[in-house]
């Protein structure tokens, strides 16, 4: 890697500042602890937070972030509008995005999928969860065993409202017996989107060293690929006129018409 993907996690950081026993398993939030992961795989990480102006997602930082992760739960509607309209832009010129956790009900998601994605089970009992790697070829789930196994987890449950994914990566398993499908990619413009479900800020689900691995595989996958850029005065053979004679014959008609 020539050069390090540059990475922003944006967290809302409300449910660290204003509940402590949140704030002992996150000391330094959310964003701070996925920051920190990032950081030592070797990628250019920095954070953003709800409270800051625009979200801390100005027009000059995304156009900075190569990758832009996103952490959502309790404020989604305080998101402005504007600041979603410009993370969807750049979703379309080629920034990639990780949703995590209850981001799927976050604007951005939303307006990427098209559809509310509200309609799902959910029951916080901090039970068992196994994410089935369903896709091992894919290069998220590269150097993971066949799952991954959370003790104590929010139960995410079907039906999950959401368009035909390009790729269906994991699949968990609760123990109440739910599924869902949680982690799915879409493209949109030349942006790659990647769901990651596990998450819920009450357990300690991003210290788990699988959770790191699948998301530093996904900042890898998601990050913008260099356009081939072609002018005209690179193209080497000149531009001829087709030699068809259906073709010479239909401008011999336009000739007699005009």
């Amino acid at each position: 890697m020539s050069q390090a993907v540059r990475v922003t996690v944006w967290n809302e950081n409300l449910h660290e500042t204003m509940f402590e026993e949140i704030r002992a398993i996150y000391p330094e939030g959310i964003h701070g602890c996925i920051a920190g992961f990032l950081k030592d795989a070797g990628y250019d990480v920095k954070t953003a937070t709800l409270q800051e102006a625009e979200h801390g997602l100005t027009q000059d930082v995304l156009e900075r972030t190569d990758v832009l992760i996103w952490w959502g739960h309790m404020a989604h509607h305080k998101v402005e509008d504007a600041v979603v309209d410009r993370v969807h832009q750049r979703v379309l010129e080629g920034m990639g995005l990780i949703v995590l956790h209850s981001g799927h009900a976050s604007k951005i998601m939303r307006k990427l999928c098209g559809t509310s994605s509200e309609l799902l089970r959910w029951r916080e009992a901090g039970e068992k969860e196994i994410l089935w790697v369903v896709d091992p070829a894919h290069p998220i789930a590269e150097g993971l065993k066949d799952r991954i196994e959370l003790s104590h987890e929010e139960m995410y449950g079907e039906t999950f409202i959401i368009p035909k994914p390009d790729d269906i990566v994991f699949i968990s398993w609760f123990e109440g017996g739910e599924v869902f499908r949680s982690g799915v990619t879409y493209t949109r413009g030349r942006g790659k989107v990647f769901y990651f479900r596990p998450g819920h800020e009450s357990f300690p689900t991003y210290f788990n060293k699988d959770v790191q691995h699948v998301i530093v595989n996904a900042v890898r996958w998601a990050a913008p690929r260099a356009m081939p850029q072609v002018t005209l005065g690179e193209i080497k053979e000149p531009i001829m006129p087709l030699a068809n004679p259906t073709h010479n014959v239909i401008a011999g008609l336009h000739e007699k018409i005009d």
